[in-house]
């Protein structure tokens, strides 16, 4: 794959994994699409497709939470893993957008503003684009 390509994961019929995501590599930006209760797993493999782009980059530009709904977390387990997903990654991510309906996410850049050092902003489901241009440096 060439470097300025996006990367897409998507699910396969019988895949357990609940989220989806999508590497933007020419813009440094990652959006993450939950589809149902969130693993353990699904954590890793996120960790395990951004890694290596911080390695490279030193750091993502933007990460997008793309959900009309929040689906929750499987287990306790799967919490654990999105804690520790974020405390590993928080400094290396420069905007945080959360795009969605949910009032559990609506909330959380107020609630995560306090922990992270991304600036972190909320737009409604259907301002993807708008929050897209947030992430890419404009100030919509």
């Amino acid at each position: 794959m060439r470097a300025g390509k996006s990367r897409m994961r998507v699910l396969r019929s019988g895949e357990k994994h609940m989220l989806n995501y999508e590497l933007m590599r020419d813009k440094g930006i990652l959006i993450v699409m939950p589809e149902g209760p969130l693993q353990a797993t699904d954590f890793e493999r996120l960790a395990r497709e951004a890694d290596p782009y911080i390695e490279e980059h030193g750091k993502l530009n933007g990460l997008m939470v793309y959900a009309k709904s929040f689906p929750g977390w499987n287990d306790f387990a799967a919490l654990l893993s999105h804690f520790r997903f974020a405390k590993n990654h928080h400094q290396h991510i420069k905007k945080v957008a959360a795009v969605t309906d949910s009032g559990f996410l609506s909330i959380m850049p107020r609630v995560a503003g306090h922990f992270v050092q991304a600036d972190i902003r909320h737009f409604d489901y259907h301002d993807k684009d708008a929050a897209l241009s947030w992430l890419e440096g404009g100030n919509t």
